[in-house]
């Protein structure tokens, strides 16, 4: 008798054994919310990344991607959206406002920004050691490149007397910056005028004042409201002669003449870890944002010759890439 029952007990044990191994596994989630209207570059870095630590879409992670197709309005939309679907964790792109949406719709799902300048003052997180609340990720170093880029528009342009930036009244980068940028044109003996955006019809009406006042060079910032409309004032820059100078690799890539700063690609490659450690059951509050640390000066010779302008050799020498 005690057999049987022994026998009953070991073929339940195993016919629940079984079907606790066909149950399927439940695969993470993430959620992933950008500004821009389609993939780009910055995805395929962030997939590239994923798939570096063993996460494939669609096999062993899912995604659910939002683009906000340049309507910031909508943000806020998507941001319940992912919170509704109740994903693991969401990834950010596209700047302070993206990363601001998803930090309204949720305080408890964990949040990785791609890339965010200056997180710690804009009040994204309490510390760059120490973030604090459910948001971590990956910070730029916009106000401290300041400097180094005004420094490069007057060794490659030594002429070069009054500088312009663009910037948005609506942007918190910009108010926050304006001192910093103003400091660095002055301790290089240059005036800074400062081209406010309200929105994308004003960018014509910017680059006429840029061309009354004589501008030498234009300094464009990291800014998620300028790259979305990158190659319009690429365009614009060309057209008014108006030699034009980024943190950013992409705008080199589009036709400004020169670039320094870190690249992009690698901020979205770095968020995958930052995934495949809160999926581990880190927290956000203990994982420290990270700096970059590489920085590439890219020159396009091709926009140069287009300016007629002569890369000073000391300049050319240093550059990381030549785009000719």
């Amino acid at each position: 008798m005690r057999v049987n029952r022994l026998l009953v007990l070991l073929i339940l044990f195993g016919l629940f054994t079984q079907a606790e191994a066909q149950q399927p596994k439940k695969i993470p989630r993430i959620g992933y919310l950008a500004a821009r209207s389609d993939p780009s570059v910055n995805e395929q870095a962030f997939l590239q990344g994923l798939r570096s630590l063993g996460y494939i879409e669609g096999q062993n992670i899912a995604i659910e991607w939002r683009f906000a197709r340049e309507n910031f309005d909508r943000l806020p939309e998507l941001a319940n959206e992912l919170v509704r679907l109740k994903v693991d964790v969401i990834v950010t792109s596209g700047g302070y406002p993206t990363v601001q949406a998803v930090q309204k719709a949720t305080s408890t799902i964990p949040i990785v920004m791609a890339n965010v300048n200056d997180a710690v003052g804009l009040g994204l997180v309490a510390s760059l050691a120490h973030p604090g609340g459910n948001t971590t990720g990956i910070s730029s170093l916009t106000p401290e490149l300041t400097g180094k880029l005004i420094e490069l528009a007057k060794e490659t342009l030594p002429k070069a007397a009054r500088l312009a930036t663009l910037a948005s009244p609506f942007d918190l980068n910009s108010k926050l910056n304006r001192k910093a940028w103003e400091d660095a044109a002055q301790s290089f003996d240059m005036q800074l005028l400062t081209l406010e955006i309200r929105d994308p019809d004003d960018f014509e009406s910017a680059f006429d004042t840029a061309r009354k006042k004589r501008v030498d060079v234009l300094i464009l910032p990291a800014r998620s409201f300028l790259a979305l409309h990158r190659k319009r004032i690429v365009e614009l820059a060309a057209r008014s002669r108006l030699p034009a100078m980024g943190s950013d690799p992409k705008w080199a890539e589009e036709g400004c003449l020169l670039t320094y700063g870190p690249s992009t690609a690698e901020f979205y490659r770095r968020a995958a870890a930052y995934v495949d450690k809160l999926l581990k059951g880190a927290k956000p509050a203990n994982l420290p944002v990270e700096r970059p640390t590489k920085f590439e000066l890219v020159i396009n010779l091709k926009t140069a010759k287009l300016l007629d302008l002569a890369i000073p050799p000391n300049v050319l020498a240093r550059a990381d890439r030549v785009i000719r």
